[in-house]
Formats: C-alpha cells, sequence, structure tokens
C-alpha cells in the first residue's frame, strides 16, 4: 500500500482527552477516531490489526473444534428476564443499552450473549450424540459505560471474541475449559503479548469458577497478586492469601476506655499503644436488593485488614433468597442521608461494636429489622482485643469472643488479599503485585443458565438431563491497544510483528531522486511479491517527517533507500530496538523474510 494513497493522518501533539500512552498513540498515528464518549471509528491501520488479532483468535479456536457463528447484536428481554439477569444488566450494573420498539417490545443490544446461545441450544440439541459442542463468535458488544475512558479499553462499543461449550457432564465442561484455555494462551503468545492467567471472580456472568487473561502494563486497571514460584496467581478481588500473625494483646482485663478523638484504627493505635491486629473493628455496609429490600449488614475484621467488596458482594447474593432477593442492585457504605431514611438514633460511628443493637434501626417495610453479621476469618481467633463500645468516645479493651461478645454465625473470607502476605499453598512464598490489563476471561458456567433456561438433552439411558456450560471471551480491540500500552517508547508504538498492520515499510528520503525512487519501487514489488505486508512512503515530504510517522506507528522494519545506495546498499532499521544496518539491495527480501518469520514462527511455538 502506499502512503500517499492511504487515509494517513498523523498528529504530533496528544489529544486532550486522552489520559494513557496507548490511547493518546492510537489517537496521533491515525488507527483511531473518536466518534462520540466511549465510541471508536477503527481507521485502515486499526482495520487490519483487527483483523490480524481475529485472524488469529478465529485459527486457534478452530483448532479446538470449535464452530464459528454469528449472533444477534438485538435481544429480546424475554430471554434475560429467563435467567435472572435483566434487571442485573439494567439496573444493578446498568451497563445493557435497553430500548423499546414500535410494538412495545424490550430489548437489549447485547453485552454477552449467554441468553441467546442457550436459548438456541435449548430447541437444537437434543441427544448426548450431539455434544460436545463449542461454538464461538467474533463480533461488536455494547455495554453503557458509567465512565468510558482509555479509548478502547474502557469503550461503549468493542469487538469481542465469545465462545460457549456444551457439554454432558461437569467432567466435560471441564476439558472443554482446559482446551479454550490452552487455546487462550497460544492466542496471547502468538500476538507477542507478555500476560498472565489469573484466578478471577465470576461477578454478573455467573458460574463456579472462572480465570482472567492479563496483559502486563503498568497502566493496567487491575491489581495481579501472584508468587515468584509461579503456583499462584489472582485479580486482586479474588486473590486469598495468610495474614501476618496477630500480636498478643497488651490487655488482659475487660473494660471500658475514655479514647477520645479516635474514630480510625490509626488513631486508636496510637491513643492506646496498641498494634491494629489487636484491634476488632467493625465496617457498617447497606445492601440493596432487586425486590427493593434494603438489608444492613455489619462486618466484623481485624483492624490491620480492609473488606473485599467483591467477596463481600459475593457472599450477600447468595444470602440474598432469606430477604427475597436475587441480585443486588447497590452495596455501599452508607452515607449521612441514608442513614437518615432508616437510623431509629445516631449511629456511634467510629465506636460501633460487633453488638450493635436493632433498635437503631426504625421499623419499614423494605428494611430488614435485624443487622446482618458477619465476621472474617481473620477475626475469629483473636483474644482481649480492642473494639468499639457503641459509645462515642469510648471503646472497651480485653474483650473475647464467647464471652462479652457472641461470634457471629457467618464467619467468611471477605478480606482484601495484599501485598506481602503469605501464600496459602506455600507460606514461605510472599504475595508480589503486577498491573494487568484484562483482555479474557473464561468461566466454568455449569448449569446456571441451562436450568433457569430449560436447556437439556437426553442422556444414554433416556433420562432428560441439563447441558453443563461453559463461556470464553477475548476482547479483539482491547487485545490490540493492550499490545501499544505493554510495549512504546518516546517515539511511539512498537507493535509486536504478528499483530502489527504493515510487517514492513520503504520509505523514500526525497522523492525528487530518481535513484531512490526507482530502488524503492523495485523493492516495493519484490517483498510484496514475497508476502510481506508492506507500505511505500512515497509522499512529498521531509525524510524527517517520514521517519518520525514510521517509528509512530510502528511498524516493525524501516528501509530507506538514501546515501547508502553509493555502495549498492539500504539502510535497514529495526523499530523495537532502533538498530540500524545497511544491506545489500539483493539481500533485503530474504534478509526481511527471515527475521519476520523467525519473529512469527518464535511466538507460535513458545
Amino acid at each position: 500500500m502506499r502512503l500517499s494513497q492511504m487515509l494517513f493522518v498523523t498528529l504530533r501533539e496528544d489529544p486532550a482527552d486522552a489520559e494513557i500512552p496507548s490511547h493518546k498513540l492510537l489517537v496521533r498515528a491515525g488507527y483511531i477516531h473518536r466518534v462520540g464518549s466511549g465510541i471508536y471509528a477503527y481507521l485502515p491501520l486499526m482495520w487490519r490489526v483487527l483483523q490480524k488479532v481475529s485472524q488469529i483468535v478465529r485459527e486457534e479456536l478452530n483448532a479446538t473444534g470449535a464452530q464459528e457463528c454469528l449472533l444477534t447484536q438485538l435481544q429480546p428481554s424475554d430471554l434475560w428476564k429467563e435467567s435472572g439477569r435483566w434487571d442485573t444488566y439494567t439496573q444493578a450494573e446498568g451497563i445493557m443499552f435497553a430500548l423499546i420498539d414500535r410494538q412495545k417490545r424490550e430489548l437489549g443490544l447485547g453485552p454477552t450473549h449467554e441468553e441467546v446461545i442457550t436459548d438456541i441450544a435449548r430447541k437444537m440439541i437434543r441427544s448426548y450424540r450431539q455434544l460436545p459442542l463449542n461454538l464461538y463468535q467474533i463480533q461488536t458488544k455494547f455495554r453503557d459505560e458509567i465512565r468510558p475512558r482509555f479509548g478502547l479499553m474502557r469503550g461503549r462499543e468493542f469487538i469481542m471474541e465469545d465462545a460457549y461449550s456444551f457439554d454432558a457432564d461437569e467432567a466435560g465442561m471441564k476439558e472443554s475449559y482446559r482446551k479454550m484455555h490452552d487455546a487462550y494462551h497460544k492466542i496471547l503468545k502468538r500476538c507477542g503479548l507478555a500476560f498472565r492467567a489469573v484466578d478471577a471472580d465470576s461477578g454478573a456472568i455467573g458460574g463456579s469458577g472462572s480465570q482472567e487473561f492479563m496483559v502486563l502494563a503498568e497502566a493496567g486497571e487491575d491489581e495481579v497478586l501472584y508468587t515468584d514460584d509461579g503456583k499462584y496467581a489472582a485479580n486482586v478481588e479474588k486473590a486469598v492469601s495468610l495474614p501476618p500473625d496477630a500480636e498478643a494483646s497488651p490487655f488482659k482485663k475487660y473494660e471500658k476506655r475514655d479514647t477520645p478523638g479516635t474514630p480510625t484504627i490509626d488513631s486508636l493505635c496510637g491513643f492506646l499503644k496498641c498494634s491494629p491486629t489487636q484491634i476488632l473493628k467493625n465496617v457498617l455496609y447497606q445492601v440493596v436488593y432487586d425486590n427493593s429490600m434494603t438489608v444492613l449488614v455489619l462486618v466484623s475484621l481485624r483492624g490491620d485488614q480492609e473488606v473485599n467488596e467483591v467477596k463481600l458482594q459475593n457472599e450477600l447474593v447468595k444470602l440474598g433468597g432469606e430477604y427475597g432477593g436475587k441480585a443486588i442492585l447497590a452495596l455501599t457504605v452508607p452515607s449521612e442521608e441514608d442513614q437518615q431514611r432508616w437510623a431509629a438514633k445516631p449511629l456511634p460511628l467510629g465506636y460501633i461494636a460487633p453488638n450493635l443493637e436493632a433498635d437503631y434501626i426504625q421499623p419499614s417495610k423494605n428494611l430488614a429489622p435485624k443487622f446482618l453479621r458477619l465476621v472474617d476469618k481473620t477475626a475469629v481467633e483473636l483474644k482481649n482485643f480492642v473494639t468499639g463500645s457503641n459509645e462515642p468516645e469510648k471503646h472497651v479493651v480485653g474483650a473475647n469472643w464467647g464471652k462479652e461478645f457472641q461470634l457471629p454465625e457467618l464467619v467468611l473470607d471477605v478480606r482484601k488479599a495484599k501485598v506481602g502476605d503469605r501464600a496459602v499453598h506455600d507460606p514461605t512464598q510472599l504475595l508480589r503485585s503486577a498491573r494487568g490489563i484484562e483482555i479474557g476471561h473464561i468461566f466454568q458456567l455449569g448449569t446456571t443458565y441451562s436450568k433457569s433456561m430449560g436447556a437439556t438433552y437426553t442422556n444414554e439411558q433416556g433420562e432428560e438431563m441439563p447441558l453443563v456450560m461453559g463461556c470464553y471471551g477475548i476482547g479483539v480491540s482491547r487485545l490490540a491497544q493492550a499490545a501499544v500500552e505493554q510495549s512504546y517508547d518516546k517515539d511511539g508504538i512498537v507493535f509486536p510483528v504478528a499483530i502489527a498492520p504493515y510487517q514492513a515499510i520503504v520509505v523514500i528520503p526525497d522523492i525528487n531522486k530518481a535513484e531512490q525512487v526507482k530502488v524503492a519501487e523495485t523493492l516495493y514489488a519484490d517483498l510484496k511479491k514475497a508476502g510481506i505486508e508492506i507500505l511505500l512512503d512515497d509522499r512529498s515530504e521531509r525524510a524527517g517527517v517520514k521517519f518520525k510517522d514510521a517509528d509512530l506507528v510502528g511498524i516493525p522494519y524501516r528501509i530507506v533507500t538514501g546515501r547508502s545506495l553509493q555502495q549498492g546498499k539500504v539502510e535497514v532499521v529495526k523499530r523495537a530496538t532502533h538498530e540500524s544496518q545497511e544491506i545489500a539491495i539483493e539481500e533485503v527480501v530474504a534478509t526481511l523474510k527471515h527475521w519476520i518469520d523467525r519473529e512469527i514462527n518464535g511466538s507460535y511455538g513458545s
């Protein structure tokens, strides 16, 4: 392709709305164009990158036996109401674009396709002889992000591969899951990315277990906790660990003490000259279920620990049935305005004890009359601990479970694992941290959707059984930007060869010099004939501008027909290292072919 004939416009300044390097560079290099908030057009260079990523995905999924299809973007609300997710996606998470058509039917633009694929399965799969089955698609998804940002990282319209497996039993589902896990590893290696697969929270998708695939990058929104032995890695939302041991309490006698101005753990430790590991803190949350029932939750945990709100929400979803709810619309620490709506009297904030009485709650139709009390595992073994007294400016010391306070029945892991904690699988291993960009997620769904939507098959004994499902997704457009976020320098993008829009660019420094043009045209034709994806910069621009643009766009190899022509050579520059060498004109095609094959085949076989 000739640059003179391309839609090719680069910018010298960063766009005002771009926050992270990859977003700035993709706009500046003419890969994407912002049309609206969280909505981007993929320009010719980016479309080539997306096609390459899609083809790698397609090849690896086809190799597992998965079959490609294309599902509807418009989805009837009835399907989502069957699965119980309509309110979750339109109200709780609120990420689905919902609309009403002229026949007054509710529809949604697909953020994901579990309901649609389950509907297809229940109508077309009849017998165990049709199993296992794995269907996938590569198409546009829509999510109404509260705050679209970072370009393609968190957009409202994006390209995604999503796959759905159907098996006769859990063992079959786990085998399908393993195949997709391995396929995702191959996809990311072929794309030339450094990544880590981590245990993850399943969120609104559901299911028994899941893993995220994280492209490692400093600007990643997600924190990954891992061990150096390579045997553990998890998103911080899911991570588990062993906390530091609690220090022995200096308080041997139970008593109430005046502790003025100590509403925080730090201020209390300073006042009492004690360790936060000797303190029991009690955090109040307010959860609203999808039936409008509000429940006040009192979480007790060790003073040096923090609540993992994702873990807490997952536990509260499980308990929702006790309050008539299925999904959570909101989980918050109640604001002053919230408290005014339900508090019968002022709360002793900062001084709450685990036995806070229910008389703080005003009787109300949609408000649970008692606190739901949870205790984190870190707090169960505390002895002679410090905690609130339910009186402002006062704490109690020397307290114990089973004596001064009743241990809550619900003992759960709701603490946030953190750097430096000991690993559960090997306490000699300490958790370390890295930043990552989630570009893939795989789920063991089990029968979550098949049971709620009646998707069954007949087994060998003639019994009707629910299909056992898995689902798997890679953000194709997100992956393309993650590659840039992982690999760039002060001059621009450094694309891996496998997904770069073009593999090489021939630059004519001065189009008014016939010899430069002639050699460039010959090399352009020969490289194209050899199967190398090649650009020719034949624009009437200064050489410096052309070199800057080539670096900005991130084409892996640059061939310059400049001064070295006098020796029968051209300059070849490797974008990743800026390494420059002069190569005889007749050796250029073979040399580039060798380099490119080595890069692509090396990532394929690694």
